[in-house]
């Protein structure tokens, strides 16, 4: 089972919600045209590591997110490309727990990374590939910045 999902999820508006509410929502909305985009990002403190992640509906009559926060020792996390690893594992972790778990299809669920394109030579960018590579050989479409805004806007907000 996905450790995520036992997390405190929290809408968009602040109130916070089970996620087998979340999931019913999901389903709904898929239902009326939208899809799933989830992302993760990770803030670091003196020592502690914030990873939140999002869950966002867009498209159709939706539009709206839902994220939970976890904070670990930093000392798991200090060297880059580990962190950004885990935010990868934690959004692909909890897409392929909504297709096997709650039998929504993969092509409705979009992941985003935050990481910048190879081209652009940024502290990242030397690992997108493999990380999309993650993302594509687990078998969802993958972003990266700067298209990536599951990750960059909605989950970068809430890992402060």
């Amino acid at each position: 089972m996905c450790d995520l999902v036992n997390l405190n999820w929290i809408s968009g508006s602040g109130v916070k919600k089970d996620f087998i509410e979340i999931v019913q929502v999901l389903r709904e909305s898929i239902a009326s045209g939208s899809k799933i985009f989830i992302g993760t990002d990770s803030f670091k403190t003196k020592n502690r590591v914030n990873f939140a992640t999002a869950i966002c509906l867009f498209g159709g009559d939706t539009s709206r997110y839902f994220f939970a926060k976890e904070s670990v020792p930093r000392s798991k996390y200090n060297v880059l490309v580990t962190r950004i690893t885990e935010e990868v594992r934690r959004s692909v972790d909890l897409a392929e727990y909504i297709i096997k778990k709650e039998n929504i299809e993969s092509e409705n669920i979009e992941l985003h990374i935050d990481v910048s394109p190879f081209n652009l030579k940024n502290g990242t960018s030397r690992f997108s590939d493999m990380l999309k590579g993650y993302v594509t050989g687990a078998g969802f479409e993958c972003r990266v910045k700067p298209d990536a805004w599951a990750s960059q806007t909605v989950a970068d907000r809430h890992s402060k």
